[in-house]
């Protein structure tokens, strides 16, 4: 990792420091429990309205209409244009931990 500091002491790294939010992401066909990385500081809504076309989810599994798990994926790129809703889980439900760190 480069570390590069300024004539302030600030500091800068490659490295994008996130916290996770565990969410259920609704979309026309399917529900998607995982994980969505969200910058340090920022909203999940921030992270949702990103130009990219794509939002990232970790440790995910897709769901039928039903509930029932179709696939399991540690990694997933969800189209953002298919999304119809997503709702972050709070600490209230039991949620699993990540694995490992992307």
């Amino acid at each position: 990792m480069i570390v590069e500091y300024d004539e302030k002491g600030k500091y800068y790294t490659d490295v994008i420091s996130k916290d996770i939010v565990f969410s259920h992401i609704q979309t026309q066909s399917n529900q998607i429990h995982g994980f969505v990385h969200v910058r340090k500081g920022e909203r999940l809504s921030d992270e949702v309205n990103e130009t990219t076309p794509f939002l990232a989810v970790t440790n995910a599994e897709i769901c039928s209409q039903q509930g029932e798990v179709l696939h399991t994926s540690k990694f997933l790129l969800v189209n953002r244009s298919h999304i119809i809703w997503l709702m972050p889980i709070d600490g209230s439900f039991e949620k699993p931990q990540p694995e490992g760190e992307y």
